[in-house]
C-alpha cells in the first residue's frame, strides 16, 4: 500500500523526515518496502521560468515561424545561468505576440512526453539562432492543450520559476507492506494513528487531526432513497444519503495530485472523492447515479443462483447464491464490497448521487472475491474487517468532500440500518504483571498505561494487576491478552528489549539424533555434493492430478486460484516447475533436493473421526537433469544418469545406517503398471524395500511427455524417500566396531547370460542367501546387450569379494563357493556362464 508523506501530514504534525518515518513504521509493525521521491509533474518544471515577449516578428525563411526577443531578467536557467539580457527564441505557436507573459524553457531544460524526454539546446531554426523554447500546456505537463503557448496574467513577475507559479510540490512515497491482520493500518489516517501512538509513548507531541464532519447537515428531503437490508448477517451496518444537483467534472488539482502520487488515475470529481476517502480512512465507498436506482429503492440481498451480472470492467459474471449484491427492485447494481456494476455508477451526465457507506462480513466478501477471481481495493479492506462504528463518520466525510468539489445539496435524512443496537468494543482481560513476563523486561506499569492510552485502548476496570480493557472495533486483530501484549511491545520497541547477559538452558541427552539433526546432516551432505535445496508451495494446481488422483487430493474449499486449488500429494511437480524456471533462464544442469510434506485424503479412514481421513507425510526427494560434467580440455560433456541418482540415494541410505545388503529393489511398474501410484509420471524405475518389507521410496525416470509439458528437453531423474521410514531405519541401526581383517580378501568374477527381465538386485540377494559367511560384497561391473547374444538375453559381469576372518582362503574353498553360486544362479534364473 502506498502512503504519501504530504498526504500523511494532513492528519499528524510530523517533525521527522520521510526516511525517519519509514524506519519508525517498520519498527512498530508496518513494514516499509521502499521509500521513493515523487513529483506531481514529471521533472518538477525545473529550468522553466516566467518570461516576457518583448518583440515578435515573422521569420524571414518561414511562413509560420516567429522570431521573438524574450525578457528573462533575473531568471536562473537549468544550467545555472543568471539572465540579464533578452534572448532570441524562434517560436511556431500561432498565438505568440509581443507583450505576453509566457513560460520559457531555458537552455539545458529537460521536457518530458510520457516516457520519452528531450533536452533544450542552443541551436538554429531555418538559419536563425534560438536560445530556448516557449511552451504549451501539454509540453510541460500542466494540461492537455496544444493550441498555442501558455499566456499568463500580465502581472506575473518575470523570472519566477514555473514550479513556484504552478505550486509544484515534491513528495515522498512510502510503500507499506500491510499484513493480513493490520487492516487498521491500510489508510493514511490509520498510519497517522499508529505514528501518534509511537510519539505519545515517548512523550513527543504530535497532534492527531481527524477531519471534522460537524458541517454536515441535511438541506432538504427532495430525493429520498429507501433501503432494505435482506441479509443483516452479511451486512451488519448500511448507511446512505443522497446528494442532489452535483456537477460532474475534472477534480481540483489537490485531489488529482493526491491520487496520482499513490498511483491512482483520476476519473471525475465524485469518483475521485470516494477513492480519496478509501485511502484516507481505510473503508471503501460507492457512489450510485441516483436516477438509475429504479424505484428509488436499494436492496441489500443475496444473488440468485446463476444470476448474470455485468461488472464495471464489462465482464458478464455468473453469480452464486452466496454472493451479496446491492440491487434495486428490478436488477443488481453492484457486487457488495467487491466491484461495481457497469450501468449504475457515476458518469459525466450524472446529476444526482446516492452515496453508500457500509460494513460487510469479511468472510462473505473474501469468498465472493475468490469465487470470481476479483481483487480490488474495496475487497482488500472489507475481507480483513472494517470498523462498523466508523461507517457513519465516513459517509458524512465523503458527502462533505463531494459538496466541496461538485456542489449539490444533501437531499435526504441519513439511512442507518444496523444489525445490532450498538457495536461494542472488544472486551479483553489483561494481567499487567503477566504482560511484563511475556515482554521479557519490566517496562513499568505507567509505561503500559501510556501506550494503551496512545493506542486508544481504554482501561474500564481495575482489580489490582488485573485490568479489563475495551479495545476499539477497528483493531480486529486485538481480541486476546497476548494480542494486547504484542501491541504494547511493538509500540515500546522490540529493539528496546535487551538480551540478558546470562543465558539459561536445559540440556538433555538423546541416544539417537533427533529428526531435525538428521535432516541437517543430510542437507549438508547433499549441498556438499553440489545439490541445491528448494522449497515449494504445499498448494498446487488441480490440473496436475487427474482421474483417480483427484479423489485422494486434499482440496481447498476457497482457493485463491486453480493454481492453488489442492494440497500436493507428491513433490514431483513443484520440482519440475523449479527446473522449468531455471531452464528458461539458461541454467539447465541441475541437482535439487527438497524436504517437504505430502497430503492425502482417504474417506474410508474417516469413519470414526473425520480428521482420520487426512494424512500428512514428510518426504525427501531428489531431482537430476542436464549434464553431470561440462566439456573442457580434459573431458567431454557427460549427461546425468539413473545410475548417478542411484548412487546418491545409496549414499543417503548409508548415512542413515540403512542395511543396503538387506534392501531389495523391485520394478516400479509391473505388467499392469500398478506398482507405484504415480506410474503415469515415469517410464522406468525401482522401488526400494527395506529388510522388513516396508517401502523406503523409489527412483524413477520422469516420463518425457510430462517433461515436455514443462518445456524440459533433457531427461529428469527423480527419487522420493519416505522420511518416516528412513527415521525408523535409523532408529534400529546399531553401529558395530570390528578389528581390521588380518587375512586378505579374494575376488572372483562371473560373466553370466541371463534373461533381460532378471535384475542385478535379485542376483545379489540370492548370492548373499547362498553364501552367508564368507561372501562380503557383490557388485556389477559390466552389462552387455547386443550382437552374438540370444534373443531376450543380456550378459552380467559380476565380481564377488570373499574373505575369512580366521584363515587365509584356499583355492578349493573358493572354487567350492563359486560353484555353489553358479548353480544357484542357474537353478533360479537359468543363468549360463559365457
Amino acid at each position: 500500500m502506498n502512503i504519501s508523506y504530504n498526504w500523511l501530514k494532513r492528519y499528524i504534525d510530523l517533525k521527522d523526515d520521510a526516511e525517519t518515518v519509514a524506519k519508525i513504521l517498520t519498527s512498530i509493525g508496518l513494514e516499509v518496502g521502499t521509500v521513493e521521491n515523487v513529483e506531481s509533474i514529471k521533472g518538477g518544471l525545473k529550468g522553466l521560468v516566467v518570461a516576457e515577449v518583448l518583440t515578435c516578428v515573422a521569420h524571414p525563411n518561414s511562413d509560420h515561424l516567429h522570431i521573438c526577443s524574450v525578457n528573462l531578467k533575473g531568471a536562473v536557467g537549468a544550467d545555472g545561468t543568471i539572465y540579464d539580457e533578452p534572448v532570441q527564441i524562434v517560436c511556431g505557436a500561432p498565438n505568440v505576440a509581443a507583450g505576453q507573459k509566457v513560460i520559457c524553457a531555458t537552455i539545458g531544460t529537460t521536457l518530458y512526453s510520457g516516457e520519452e524526454s528531450f533536452k533544450i539546446k542552443r541551436g538554429k531554426i531555418r538559419g536563425e539562432e534560438s536560445l530556448g523554447m516557449l511552451c504549451a500546456e501539454d509540453e510541460i505537463g500542466v494540461g492537455t492543450s496544444h493550441d498555442g503557448i501558455i499566456v499568463l496574467p500580465a502581472d506575473t513577475p518575470v523570472g519566477m520559476p514555473a514550479r513556484e507559479y504552478y505550486h509544484v510540490e515534491d513528495d515522498t512515497l512510502i510503500e507499506v507492506d500491510i499484513t493480513p491482520n493490520r487492516n487498521d493500518g491500510a489508510s493514511h489516517y490509520g498510519v497517522a494513528r499508529d505514528l501518534h501512538a509511537y510519539y505519545a509513548a515517548r512523550g513527543i507531541k504530535a497532534e492527531l487531526k481527524r477531519p471534522s464532519v460537524e458541517a454536515f447537515k441535511v438541506e432538504s428531503n427532495s430525493l429520498p432513497i429507501q433501503v432494505t437490508v435482506a441479509n443483516p448477517n452479511a451486512c451488519p451496518r448500511y448507511t446512505g444519503v443522497s446528494i442532489k444537483g452535483v456537477t460532474i467534472k475534472e477534480s481540483p488539482d489537490w485531489l488529482k495530485t493526491a491520487l496520482t502520487t499513490i498511483g491512482l488515475r483520476p476519473i471525475n470529481n465524485v469518483v475521485d472523492v470516494t477513492n480519496f476517502v478509501l485511502h484516507e480512512q481505510g473503508q471503501a465507498m460507492h457512489a450510485f447515479d441516483a436516477d438509475k436506482i429504479k424505484g428509488h429503492h436499494v436492496i441489500v440481498r443475496n444473488a440468485g443462483e446463476g444470476e448474470k451480472f455485468v461488472t464495471l470492467d464489462g465482464v458478464e459474471r455468473k453469480m452464486d447464491s452466496r454472493d451479496l449484491m446491492i440491487a434495486n427492485p428490478e436488477e443488481a447494481m453492484c457486487i457488495a464490497g467487491v466491484f461495481g456494476g457497469l450501468d449504475s455508477g457515476v458518469t459525466m451526465e450524472t446529476k444526482n448521487v446516492f452515496l453508500e457507506s457500509a460494513n460487510f462480513d469479511p468472510v462473505s466478501i473474501r469468498k465472493t472475491a475468490r469465487r470470481h477471481g476479483l481483487s480490488t481495493d474495496a475487497s482488500f479492506r472489507y475481507e480483513r474487517g472494517c470498523d462498523p462504528n466508523n461507517t457513519l463518520y465516513i459517509l458524512k466525510r465523503c458527502a462533505l468532500l463531494i459538496q466541496e468539489v461538485a456542489g449539490g445539496e444533501i437531499a435526504m435524512d441519513i439511512v442507518d440500518i444496523k444489525a445490532e443496537p450498538e457495536f461494542k468494543p472488544w472486551k479483553v482481560e489483561f494481567d499487567a504483571e503477566r504482560a511484563q513476563l511475556l515482554i521479557g523486561k519490566h517496562i513499568g506499569e505507567d509505561t503500559i498505561r501510556t501506550i494503551l492510552k496512545a493506542l486508544e485502548i481504554e482501561i474500564v476496570k481495575e482489580v489490582g494487576q488485573h485490568w479489563t480493557l475495551a479495545v476499539p472495533r477497528y483493531r480486529v486483530d486485538v481480541q486476546r491478552e497476548c494480542d494486547v501484549v504484542e501491541d504494547v511491545l511493538r509500540i515500546y520497541g522490540y529493539n528496546n528489549i535487551e538480551f540478558p547477559e546470562k543465558v539459561n538452558t536445559t540440556l538433555s541427552y538423546s541416544p539417537k539424533p533427533n529428526p531435525e539433526t538428521l535432516q541437517k546432516k543430510l542437507s549438508e551432505q547433499l549441498s556438499a555434493q553440489g545439490f541445491y535445496e528448494i522449497m515449494n508451495n504445499s498448494l498446487t494446481k488441480v490440473a496436475y492430478y487427474k482421474d483417480g488422483w483427484l479423489d485422494s487430493c486434499v482440496k481447498i474449499k476457497n482457493p485463491l486460484s486453480q493454481d492453488l486449488g489442492v494440497m500436493r500429494q507428491i513433490l514431483l511437480f513443484g520440482g519440475l516447475e523449479s527446473i522449468q524456471r531455471n531452464v528458461n533462464r539458461k541454467n539447465a544442469d541441475l541437482k535439487l533436493y527438497e524436504f517437504g510434506n505430502c497430503y492425502h485424503y482417504a474417506p474410508a479412514n474417516g469413519q470414526g473421526e473425520p480428521i482420520d481421513a487426512y494424512q500428512e507425510e514428510k518426504h525427501l526427494v531428489l531431482w537430476l537433469t542436464g549434464n553431470k560434467t561440462i566439456q573442457s580440455w580434459v573431458r567431454k560433456d557427460e549427461k546425468v544418469s539413473f545410475y548417478q541418482l542411484h548412487a546418491y540415494v545409496n549414499m543417503l541410505l548409508k548415512r542413515l545406517g540403512v542395511d543396503l545388503a538387506g534392501c531389495t529393489l523391485e520394478p516400479a511398474i509391473d505388467p499392469e503398471g500398478k506398482s507405484c501410484p504415480i506410474s503415469d509420471c515415469f517410464t522406468d524405475g525401482l522401488i526400494i524395500k527395506a529388510k522388513n518389507g516396508n517401502n523406503l521410496g523409489y527412483m524413477v525416470i520422469v516420463n518425457p511427455a510430462l517433461c515436455k509439458q514443462f518445456d524440459i528437453d533433457n531427461p529428469v531423474y527423480y527419487a522420493d524417500l519416505n522420511w518416516k521410514q528412513l527415521l525408523h531405519q535409523n532408529a534400529i541401526y546399531k553401529p558395530v566396531i570390528n578389528d581390521l581383517p588380518k587375512f586378505p580378501e579374494v575376488k572372483r568374477d562371473f560373466a553370466l547370460l541371463v534373461d533381460k527381465a532378471v535384475l542385478f538386485s535379485e542376483m545379489q540377494k540370492l548370492a548373499f542367501e547362498t553364501e552367508r559367511k564368507l561372501l562380503k560384497d557383490v557388485y556389477l561391473f559390466d552389462v552387455y546387450e547386443g550382437k552374438n547374444l540370444e534373443e531376450g538375453k543380456k550378459s552380467y559381469a559380476l565380481s564377488f569379494v570373499l574373505q575369512d576372518k580366521e584363515n587365509t582362503l584356499k583355492d578349493k574353498q573358493i572354487e567350492f563357493i563359486m560353484e555353489r553360486l553358479r548353480k544357484a544362479f542357474e537353478d533360479k534364473f537359468g543363468a549360463k556362464l559365457r
